[in-house]
This record gives C-alpha cells, sequence and structure tokens, in this order.
C-alpha cells in the first residue's frame, strides 16, 4: 500500500443486462474499496460497441484516490467484475461490467497483467468523453476530434 494516496482513473462500460443500475452500482462499488475515496464521477454516457458486439454501452470514468498499489486496485476491480457475473468468453465479447484502470497517478508500468496508462486510453470516445468531463485537461481538443467519428451520447 502506499503512504501517500495517489489518484487514478477507473473507466466502466456495461452492456447487458440493467447496465445503467450496474454502472451506477459499480461506481458506489469502486468509492467502497478498502484504502480509496471517490474524488468525481462523470455523468453516464450511451456509446455503440467500439471494436465490440451487442447492445449499446453504459459508460462512465471515475477518479479517485486510493492507497492500493496499482496491481491491488486491479484485482479489486476484477473482483468486482466477477462479483457482477462477467464472463470472458471471447475478446470483446459483451460484458456485464468492464472496469479498466486507465491511469494510476503517473506511473507508467508495462506487465504481462498490467499497462500504465491504459495502451488505448486516448482512442476510444467511451473513456475521452466522459474523462473531458470530470478532468477537462487530461484530454486534449485533437484527442476529442480523432474519436468524433464513434457514437456516443452524454444521458440526462
Amino acid at each position: 500500500m502506499s503512504a501517500t494516496p495517489v489518484m487514478a482513473c477507473v473507466a466502466l462500460g456495461a452492456n447487458l443486462g440493467d447496465a445503467v443500475a450496474t454502472v451506477q452500482q459499480a461506481l458506489r462499488d469502486v468509492a467502497a474499496l478498502p484504502e480509496t475515496q471517490l474524488f468525481k464521477a462523470s455523468s453516464l454516457y450511451r456509446s455503440a460497441p467500439y471494436e465490440a458486439q451487442g447492445p449499446d454501452f453504459i459508460n462512465a470514468v471515475a477518479l479517485i484516490y486510493t492507497r492500493l498499489s496499482p496491481l491491488a486496485l486491479l484485482h479489486a476491480l476484477q473482483a468486482l467484475e466477477q462479483q457482477s457475473g462477467r464472463e470472458r468468453p471471447f475478446k470483446n465479447a459483451p460484458r456485464t461490467l468492464d472496469l479498466d484502470l486507465i491511469f494510476y497517478g503517473d506511473t507508467e508500468l508495462s506487465t504481462h497483467e498490467l499497462t500504465l496508462p491504459h495502451p488505448r486510453w486516448h482512442e476510444r470516445a467511451f473513456v475521452l468523453q466522459p474523462l473531458a468531463e470530470v478532468w477537462p485537461e487530461q484530454v486534449s481538443a485533437a484527442q476529442l476530434a480523432a474519436v468524433q467519428d464513434q457514437a456516443i451520447q452524454r444521458m440526462a
């Protein structure tokens, strides 16, 4: 565990079952992780599957402060996915819940289990749009322009 809390960014998504309720519950569950505090959560967004299949996704981004190490946080997020019934029958399969660790402070890491920052965060409107809402200085206009062809809509 880190002595000083680190700000981390988690992307949340779901497209099976009651995806809105699932993402809302996941935000509460992430906030309730040990040694973790929710700092900001974005609005919910509806997005078309990107390099994936199935119905539209419900997405959000959470900024948290945590004392968990990057791997401990990853494992805690994976446990929340399992609790929601997440299955991985094939790459980019529809999912009850997907929790991706996007940033962990300014940590750069590349292992078989975890790469930080997330290697494709800047290619995905479903990460960039909600991230721009809660951490605008992290997202450039050029990054947003590069994903403008990906269907995404902020929900009321």
